[in-house]
């Protein structure tokens, strides 16, 4: 619904070959591991801690990057999030996770499952961050592996393992056996949801029966005061169809919204048909309207660390301060309804999006993948990755009215969904497997367990 804008720097140092010895014996008489490290937050206290690394190879023989894992050592029992802003061996390869200490410390614990050091060789920029769940801020400058330089030094507070043997710096605290490298997900679909649409309206209990669930019930989004109307929402044709009315006034706005009752959608391929619509079906054209397909969870309070939302949003008439047709992905890691505070971060296109297109949202490995019509729209992951299942939904709704008068209609169909759980489906794999379930006769199927 909203935006965040990264970041994107590189910088790169030479390799200083005798430092490491006189700091840390190597792993091998062959293979010697040096370790940079900056911060772009130097404060004593933080809302955010931001470490950045960069790691090489001084000696004769390639380092494979998933033996490695990087230690970044804190004092405190607080409950962390791992991010990564930008890398130049990509942050899809990078992971992080906060292993618990003895008393009263932790680690972070940075690794790698894929790629290659090679001799005299750099990563680069690993530029990284953290925040406590609850965003609130932090004293950093008792952390054992904290410094203030903000230009790149070797650095032995930070200690780098390969192949679970300590080859730079110094330890702090415990030290427990290093965690094994993350498991390559799942390859084969654990489960399918396909639903082609074919109802005889929106109380038809076919729907309730296979997990669906018409909105009647108020508030947002959108307009406030305004009605969500299960009679809004038909199905003409096998076309799931959202109408959506105002005849200005907050009492005369109908909007609509189809949902999955339960949350049981997690990671795997998401994909729908649909078809967005530039102007109104009948009245003056104008309104802020939003026609969408997404996956979401509630909020339980504000800045909710295990929020998470995934987006595909068309306004064909502008609205949040474009003035004209523009389609969003967003990827959400929380947010603050008042005062309003958005964490997330967008894609967008400033063009007509009317008519049908194939929408793919892919969430596997730390990435979210979106697709219009077989095409990469939006790569984003890192702290936007989400980390609890999901419902999905369709809805389209009004940002605000406009002055215009007379009743207007605006509409958003639907030919089909599917989603496949713990699987990576390309999106011309998709609409294969779409036509021949049709050939088979099948106009819905669930074999995805509940939660």
């Amino acid at each position: 619904m909203y935006r965040n804008i990264g970041k994107v720097v590189l910088s790169l140092a030479l390799p200083l070959v005798l430092v490491v010895v006189a700091l840390v014996a190597p792993a091998s008489a062959q293979q010697s591991v040096r370790l940079q490290y900056r911060t772009s937050a130097p404060g004593a206290t933080t809302a955010q801690a931001e470490p950045w690394f960069q790691l090489f190879n001084d000696g004769t023989t390639a380092i494979p990057l998933n033996q490695v894992k990087i230690r970044y050592y804190l004092t405190g029992t607080e409950t962390y999030r791992f991010a990564c802003s930008w890398a130049v061996v990509g942050c899809s390869t990078v992971t992080g996770q906060f292993v618990r200490q003895s008393g009263a410390d932790q680690y972070l614990e940075v690794g790698f499952t894929s790629g290659n050091l090679a001799p005299g060789a750099n990563t680069g920029d690993l530029q990284l961050r953290f925040y406590r769940a609850d965003w609130q801020t932090f004293t950093q400058s008792d952390d054992y592996s904290y410094g203030s330089g903000t230009a790149y030094t070797n650095w032995d507070k930070v200690t780098v393992h390969v192949n679970g043997q300590l080859a730079w710096g110094r330890p702090n605290g415990t030290e427990p056996t290093p965690t094994p490298t993350p498991t390559v997900p799942p390859t084969g679909s654990a489960g399918v949801l396909f639903d082609d649409f074919t109802y005889s309206g929106s109380s038809d209990p076919r729907l309730a029966q296979r997990g669906w669930t018409v909105r009647s019930s108020s508030g947002g989004p959108g307009v406030p005061g305004a009605t969500w109307s299960p009679s809004a929402v038909s199905f003409p044709g096998g076309l799931l169809t959202l109408d959506s009315t105002t005849n200005g006034t907050a009492a005369g706005t109908v909007q609509t919204e189809l949902s999955t009752a339960n949350r049981k959608f997690f990671e795997g391929t998401y994909a729908a048909r649909v078809r967005f619509s530039d102007a109104p079906t009948g009245g003056p054209d104008g309104e802020h309207v939003v026609q969408t397909f997404f996956t979401i969870t509630p909020l339980r309070y504000n800045l909710d660390p295990d929020y998470g939302e995934l987006d595909f949003e068309y306004l064909p008439n502008g609205g949040w301060g474009e003035p004209s047709n523009i389609l969003y992905t967003t990827s959400w890691e929380t947010y603050q309804a008042d005062p309003w505070q958005a964490v997330n971060t967008h894609t967008e296109e400033r063009a007509s999006f009317a008519g049908w297109h194939d929408l793919v949202i892919q969430v596997s490995g730390g990435r979210i993948r979106y697709y219009v019509d077989g095409r990469l729209f939006a790569d984003h992951g890192d702290g936007y990755y989400p980390e609890t299942p999901m419902w999905i939904m369709f809805n389209q709704w009004f940002i605000d009215l406009q002055a215009a008068t007379g009743t207007r209609t605006y509409r958003q169909q639907v030919d089909w969904l599917y989603y496949s759980k713990n699987e990576v489906v390309p999106p011309a794999d998709v609409t294969a497997r779409v036509a021949s379930l049709r050939a088979a006769g099948t106009s819905f199927t669930d074999t995805v367990p509940n939660p």
